[in-house]
């Protein structure tokens, strides 16, 4: 029979840093608010979550990784809006800020949830970041606590 390892959503007394982007703040602000209030229902303390701002999601690798090599870190959220414009931009941004993401975890060996939403309208990074609904910032608060739980489990 094969064994199945599949991450909890139970939480036991683990530590968790956010990092958030002021660019595109009106959209980020409703991730952040998905991901605490998702943070909070699976009875993860206040006193355990920590929240940086940094300018842009461009700027949110370099933070995530100093964060996630910290003892007293757990995993990090990562929350930003990067939304297509009228130039090349949005490819150089949306790509790096993925990729640093993505490395920041394997260097730290934690996880570093990307929450960074990617869409070509503020409509559609609306429709992501809703109250009641679709929120990918509740999304990204899940899949940390699930991803610290399962690397428990294989260590």
């Amino acid at each position: 029979m094969v064994k199945v390892a599949k991450g909890r959503l139970k939480q036991r007394a683990k530590r968790f840093s956010i990092v958030a982007s002021h660019f595109n703040e009106f959209i980020t602000k409703r991730l952040l608010d998905g991901c605490l209030k998702e943070f909070k229902r699976l009875g993860i303390p206040e006193s355990h979550i920590s929240i940086f701002w940094v300018p842009g999601s461009f700027e949110i690798p370099l933070v995530a990784l100093r964060l996630a090599q910290k003892k007293t870190t757990d995993a990090v959220v990562c929350l930003g809006a990067v939304i297509r414009g009228e130039t090349f931009h949005f490819e150089l941004i949306a790509r790096n800020t993925a990729q640093g993401i993505a490395g920041a975890a394997l260097k730290s060996k934690k996880p570093v949830i990307f929450g960074v939403l990617t869409t070509d309208t503020v409509d559609q990074a609306y429709k992501r970041s809703q109250k009641k609904g679709d929120n990918k910032g509740r999304d990204a608060s899940r899949a940390a606590v699930e991803m610290v739980n399962l690397l428990a489990q294989i260590q």
